[in-house]
């Protein structure tokens, strides 16, 4: 079955969230790379930190195409989190909006087309049992 269109949009912002901390991680290589880091030990954790987070969210694009719910989850902590850090940010002066907005507002679409995303393709899970509107799920048959 084809996903959704909220589940592909979801893939699509998870991607690019996955391609950012991509190209942080790179760029917190380059500057380990040209002694920019006070501690060598903490940049290399950060680094492979970062690293283990964007192939989370490369994983969690592929699964939600897939309509995998490990992945929708998944993607909606990772956006949760987003949410948490844009907020955080608004406590460090000088706030720097573009970051904040950057972080919030990918987070807040994300969550917003995962939670969509997750209900459409509840609603076609042959797994679960569908439940007439009218009736509620413990009613005896």
């Amino acid at each position: 079955m084809r996903p959704s269109g909220p589940a592909i949009l979801a893939a699509i912002v998870l991607a690019v969230e996955g391609l950012a901390l991509t190209a942080v991680a790179l760029f917190e290589l380059f500057a380990l790379g040209s002694r920019g880091a006070a501690s060598t030990t903490s940049a290399i954790a950060l680094i492979v930190l970062t690293l283990i987070t964007a192939l989370a969210l490369w994983a969690f694009a592929v699964g939600t195409l897939r309509r995998a719910s490990w992945a929708r989850s998944g993607g909606i902590v990772i956006q949760v989190l987003g949410l948490a850090l844009a907020l955080a940010s608004l406590t460090v002066e000088p706030r720097i909006w573009l970051f904040t907005l950057g972080v919030g507002g990918t987070a807040l679409v994300g969550l917003i087309v995962l939670i969509s995303a997750t209900r459409r393709d509840g609603e076609s899970d042959p797994r679960l049992p569908s439940v007439d509107p009218g009736r509620r799920a413990d009613d005896e048959k």
